[in-house]
């Protein structure tokens, strides 16, 4: 992202990590008649449209698992989702209320914040933030789960609000009963380790010469987890949010080499632009200033 030089194009590279660059993104969002003078969105799972397209994934991994649609009823298919921010489970979570016959699984790293709340409705932060080799999913505000808990307790706003305004002052909540038992119903969890994510990734290229991400590993490692235990299981399907080449270090750290793509290669010559947030910065006043500059420039321009 750092080479695009266009004039309508900043970047920011943040001293921090995705929970913190949320709060700022959030502070900005929330000031209404800023987003309305600025015509914003966001492209990440905050916006609901993310959400939408990303349920058409778990239609087309069920007609993918599926070799006729002719049987009824509909035979239930797994669907093994890497979780971060849960924009995706959450989506999975729609296409089940739309009658779409899957179990869904929140495979999630060490920051196990979902893997909590689905064992044992315990939606509460842990100390810090531990980075892994799944680096996206390094997060212990998943955002989206406010829309799974409205979307499982019957679309209860005021409920829903209840227990984010709760976790947003405490950091913690103990889901009501019935919630935590639809969600369960609705979602089983795994958490899995950076030895196992390099152990998933060397395994399926030696078995598959297929190089995985690891946030495809974190999926595939609970798929071999459930392999191991040859417990009966409807057809898996473990989503790939990502190519293995956007993680080199990874794919070393599993004793793999790296696949480079040429594209990628392309751009180790080429000019960077990029704006540091530091921690001592106000990435809150740094991003409504650069969007201030940058509505200006447009105006003056058109």
């Amino acid at each position: 992202m750092t080479t695009v030089l266009a004039e309508n194009v900043r970047v920011f590279g943040v001293e921090g990590n995705s929970d913190e660059l949320d709060e700022p993104i959030k502070a900005v969002f929330a000031d209404v008649a800023f987003v309305k003078k600025h015509n914003l969105m966001s492209l990440n799972s905050i916006n609901w449209s993310r959400v939408l397209v990303q349920m058409a994934h778990h239609f087309f991994a069920y007609f993918q698992c599926m070799p006729s649609l002719d049987l009824h009823p509909l035979p239930a298919v797994e669907v093994v989702v890497p979780t971060g921010a849960a924009g995706n489970l959450a989506a999975g979570c729609i296409a089940q209320k739309m009658g779409l016959p899957i179990h869904l699984v929140a495979a999630v790293n060490c920051n196990d914040i979902i893997h909590r709340t689905v064992q044992r409705g315990d939606f509460s932060l842990s100390e810090t933030v531990k980075p892994t080799l799944a680096s996206a999913m390094d997060i212990q505000v998943p955002y989206n789960m406010e829309r799974i808990f409205w979307l499982l307790s019957g679309s209860d706003s005021q409920m829903t609000r209840g227990l984010m305004e709760q976790f947003e002052r405490t950091q913690s909540v103990s889901l009501p009963e019935e919630l935590q038992s639809k969600l369960s119903a609705a979602v089983t969890s795994e958490s899995v380790s950076d030895e196992a994510i390099m152990q998933t990734m060397a395994r399926c290229w030696q078995e598959n010469q297929s190089l995985l991400c690891p946030h495809t590993a974190v999926a595939v490692s609970y798929h071999y987890q459930q392999m191991l235990r040859q417990t009966p299981s409807p057809p898996r399907c473990c989503l790939a949010p990502a190519s293995a080449a956007k993680f080199p270090e990874a794919v070393v750290a599993a004793g793999l080499s790296p696949e480079t793509p040429m594209e990628i290669l392309a751009l180790e010559g080429k000019e960077t632009r990029c704006t540091p947030m530091r921690k001592s910065d106000d990435w809150t006043v740094m991003l409504r200033d650069t969007i201030e500059n940058m509505g200006r420039q447009w105006r003056a321009t058109s």
